[in-house]
């Protein structure tokens, strides 16, 4: 196993196979997850396994390199959840398959990685159906 694929291995362990920003597991995905930086090394962000964090396509795509994005206005500049630094329970609830924030991260999160996609509350509805979500 290269060096790579043993760091993948261990992102991918660490999150026990889920998605550390919207909580599906990989087996629930068609596509396969990927390898996100926290802090985007555009940012000054390493590949040390501390900045490095497990996610599904979904989640990374609409991440990108963003850290922060606005919540009610202009002024209100918000950090998204950080899966090293934060807690995900106490940001997030799930209803019926529906992601609620619990907090301002919790609402920058949302709005920015668009985890509340109509295909992905179903999706989510249906695996909390089958006792697989969270």
């Amino acid at each position: 196993m290269s060096k790579s694929e043993q760091l993948r291995w261990e992102v991918a362990k660490r999150a026990n196979f889920r998605c550390e920003y919207c909580k599906i597991h990989q087996d629930d995905m068609f596509i396969s997850f990927e390898i996100d930086h926290i802090v985007a090394q555009k940012h000054g962000g390493g590949n040390e396994i501390e900045n490095l964090a497990y996610a599904c396509p979904h989640c990374n795509q609409h991440k990108g390199t963003d850290m922060v994005t606005f919540v009610d206005n202009y002024d209100d500049v918000i950090r998204i959840y950080n899966p090293r630094i934060d807690n995900w329970h106490e940001h997030f609830e799930t209803i019926t398959g529906e992601l609620y924030s619990e907090t301002k991260i919790g609402k920058a999160t949302i709005k920015l990685l668009k985890i509340n996609d109509v295909d992905l509350i179903i999706l989510r509805g249906l695996l909390i159906e089958l006792k697989r979500y969270p």
